[in-house]
């Protein structure tokens, strides 16, 4: 199904794309094979009767450049370039590269050019000034299907980068998979899954704990825990395809598979491995004392996906079957509803706010002393 969503983006692109450049052509953005009034001047003086190459100056003034591309730059346009007299084909040519201060149009006509910064055109005399300076016009090379061009460029970029990536996955998976099956051969998936029975039972209801996706869900979430990503990325395809052998409906992801994209996703980490990394490079003072504000943000986010998750897969009500999904789901409302009733009258009686008092020492001081503790028996300094 994925595959049908991205190949309906790329069509979409590139259909605006052609659209954007028709457009573009339309209204003539580029003024292809129009002469733009120019200047040209040189530090000496040059002969033009021969075949020769100059490095001179192109100055464009600025109601010139504003009337011609219908812009509004606030100055002139001065830039070096190289004037190339070719005698025998009665041809001048002029070569230059634009600068940070150039017009944006012409960068953007630069980088769809070829190179990034460069611009060539033919340039007619129309008339000399003096031994080293001319006025003439210069008409620069066509540029057509420049939005084309970006999402074609685009769409190879990003095939590459899936290439890369997927190769770059074949040693993780080919290690960590050999790895989880030594593990399930030795029986150790079995001893963990049986250790973590009654989490994995309430979580994902509908995989029998011996399956193998139980496993490669157990290993996965280990994996984020400790920071290891890259192994855990193996672990957390092979959990989905193992999954998906248990879906009736394929193409519909069950509520097991939710579950555990919403657990994946949330990144519970007891050490985040690469944030501390970057704040050691960075020069922090204490670059593990993320930690356990990463461990509660992390674990508040656990727990909202995954109150979400069971709430939303009790829906739809099926019409007819009201009466049924309540009694099937009684004992959990009558306890929300419990919370909600006590919640309430403690509260109102004012014992809610005695809790509070007591609990008064729960302040940030006591958080960050936490976190340092945590830190410190997470990473040893």
């Amino acid at each position: 199904m994925l595959n049908y969503v991205w190949l309906g983006l790329l069509v979409l692109g590139i259909g605006t794309a052609l659209t954007s450049d028709i457009i573009d052509q339309s209204n003539d953005k580029y003024r292809n094979g129009d002469p733009l009034p120019v200047e040209i001047w040189f530090e000496d003086s040059i002969s033009i009767d021969v075949n020769a190459t100059y490095d001179g100056k192109l100055i464009v003034h600025t109601n010139d450049f504003n009337n011609f591309y219908n812009s509004n730059i606030q100055d002139k346009v001065d830039l070096k370039a190289k004037v190339t007299f070719n005698k025998d084909d009665n041809n001048v040519s002029i070569y230059f590269n634009v600068e940070n201060s150039s017009p944006e149009l012409w960068k953007y006509m630069a980088k769809l050019s070829g190179k990034e910064d460069d611009l060539t055109g033919n340039f007619e005399i129309v008339k000399r000034l003096s031994k080293n300076s001319f006025i003439g016009k210069i008409t620069l090379e066509e540029v057509a299907f420049s939005n084309m061009k970006d999402v074609t460029n685009a769409a190879l970029d990003y095939a590459g980068t899936a290439v890369n990536i997927a190769l770059g996955l074949i040693g993780i998976m080919a290690l960590w998979l050999g790895v989880m099956k030594v593990a399930e051969d030795a029986g150790l998936i079995r001893i963990i899954a049986n250790g973590v029975r009654p989490i994995t039972k309430f979580l994902f209801p509908d995989v029998p704990s011996d399956h193998p996706a139980m496993g490669s869900m157990i290993m996965n979430i280990a994996a984020n825990m400790l920071g290891l990503g890259n192994a855990a990325t193996p672990f957390g395809l092979k959990a989905m395809e193992e999954m998906d052998s248990l879906n009736k409906n394929k193409g519909t992801a069950t509520n097991a598979m939710v579950t555990f994209l919403a657990v994946n996703t949330a990144g519970l980490t007891l050490i985040p491995v690469t944030a501390i990394a970057i704040r050691a490079a960075s020069g922090s003072s204490n670059p593990a004392i993320i930690i356990g504000t990463s461990i509660f943000g992390a674990l508040c986010a656990t727990t909202v996906g995954i109150t979400a998750t069971k709430i939303l897969e009790k829906f739809p009500i099926k019409k007819g079957e009201f009466a049924s999904w309540l009694n099937s789901y009684k004992k959990g409302l009558i306890i929300f509803l419990s919370l909600i009733t006590l919640t309430t009258v403690l509260a109102v009686s004012g014992i809610l706010t005695k809790i509070f008092s007591i609990l008064s020492f729960v302040n940030p001081v006591f958080f960050k002393t936490i976190i340092n503790i945590i830190s410190i028996l997470a990473i040893p300094v």
